[in-house]
């Protein structure tokens, strides 16, 4: 399946989100909107690489999945 860049750009702030939701240290993390805007700085190559997916174990459309 293709994703747009908009779509994997929404998924990985959804995931940095979930995973920041608890742990967040302004002094270390950048904020949603910091975030986003590194994330809109990539090719959707850098984006897909970013979901740390592959062809077997954890896939791009299982994350889309969870992400979405």
């Amino acid at each position: 399946m293709n994703y747009t860049k908009e779509q994997l750009i929404d998924a990985l702030c959804a995931e940095w989100e979930y995973l920041c939701h608890d742990d967040f240290d302004p002094e270390v993390d950048l904020d949603a909107s910091e975030y986003r805007a590194e994330m809109e700085k990539l090719t959707i190559e850098e984006l897909i690489e970013e979901t740390g997916t592959d062809d077997e174990g954890y896939t791009l459309d299982e994350y889309m999945e969870n992400y979405s």
